[in-house]
């Protein structure tokens, strides 16, 4: 048999068989719409926020405002080190269980991570195994992390800000999480903002009280010398008292306590001064963006590889055969 007699039958056993093939793959079709088609909608918030690192407290600039508008190039509001690090804390561990614990009222009091755990259980393939409801809440910022790990994703737009995006298959959970995120972000920096001015305060102050020690130290010394040399003659004197010497000293000391008791006054005012530093500019609200599970494309697909692989099924035994006798004549000679 040559290649030419293998392809009639081919074809002939083809023909034979179409409408066994063509069952095949309206069944495989049919398979994919059950298995894969019958997933749900998704939805997915998109949240613009505000750089986290503005240059100014006093508002926007116009050149930033313009940059947002894309009227002009951005500013460079965040360097590359920070913006990996913007990033990495919206997607990291910490915030996602910090999230997953969080209570919405609207749900009847019920956390984040619960309410996920339950949509996951009702989007469930049949194949599946259901995900077990956490109980405590250990459990759940662990869980409820996890299930948010695939549905929370974070970048940073070409004007420098950050865009955060969450999806769901519960339409109505979409805002509430997306807004508990965007809380636990800004709460994150208002407290490292506001630790920093502690410490800066906290440092002030202990500056201040060591150099009024070190000053109230040289007026010691001072009264010492003073005292001990007040009777003695002046022509019995090896040395005079260094008032020059301690008066520079005692200046340069003044000196540098009046500033950080001025950067006192100014901790301070940045440590009363602690506002959140994150402003939602595109909010976390309808409409989403729907992703739907298209059926056409799923049926075609089934049905090509159903067809496809029946017929292939179908013809295997004449390609066996071939193949068989074309080994044996390659290494028999006949």
């Amino acid at each position: 048999m040559n290649n030419k007699d293998l392809i009639q039958q081919l074809f002939a056993r083809l023909q034979k068989t179409k409408l066994i093939i063509l069952l095949a793959g309206v069944v495989i079709a049919v398979l994919f719409l059950f298995l894969f088609a019958s997933k749900p909608a998704t939805y997915t918030s998109k949240a613009t926020l505000f750089p986290l690192t503005s240059p100014s407290d006093n508002g926007i600039s116009s050149s930033m405002l313009s940059g947002i508008l894309g009227l002009s190039d951005a500013p460079k509001s965040f360097s590359s080190e920070a913006t990996i690090n913007i990033i990495e804390l919206a997607l990291s561990r910490s915030i996602r269980e910090q999230v997953a614990t969080k209570k919405l009222p609207q749900f009847q009091n019920k956390t984040i991570g619960e309410l996920l755990v339950k949509e996951l259980n009702n989007n469930k393939g049949v194949f599946s195994t259901l995900v077990e409801v956490p109980t405590d809440s250990v459990a759940i910022a662990i869980v409820g992390g996890e299930i948010l790990k695939n549905s929370i994703n974070a970048k940073m737009s070409k004007n420098g800000v950050l865009e955060l995006y969450f999806t769901s298959t519960n339409q109505s959970l979409v805002s509430p999480v997306s807004y508990t995120l965007i809380d636990e972000l800004s709460a994150f920096y208002i407290n490292l903002k506001r630790q920093k001015a502690a410490d800066d305060y906290n440092f002030t102050l202990g500056k201040i009280d060591s150099l009024q020690g070190i000053i109230n130290g040289v007026d010691k010394r001072a009264i010492s010398m003073q005292q001990t040399t007040l009777f003695a003659p002046p022509e019995l004197l090896e040395f005079n008292i260094p008032k020059n010497n301690i008066n520079a000293e005692k200046s340069r000391v003044v000196r540098q306590r009046d500033m950080f008791i001025s950067n006192r006054d100014e901790a301070l005012w940045h440590l009363q001064k602690v506002t959140p530093i994150i402003s939602v500019l595109d909010k976390p609200t309808a409409p989403f963006d729907v992703v739907k599970p298209s059926k056409i494309l799923f049926f075609v697909t089934g049905f090509l590889i159903g067809s496809l692989f029946t017929a292939f099924l179908l013809v295997s035994g004449l390609l066996y055969g071939f193949a068989k006798r074309e080994i044996h004549k390659a290494v028999f000679g006949k």
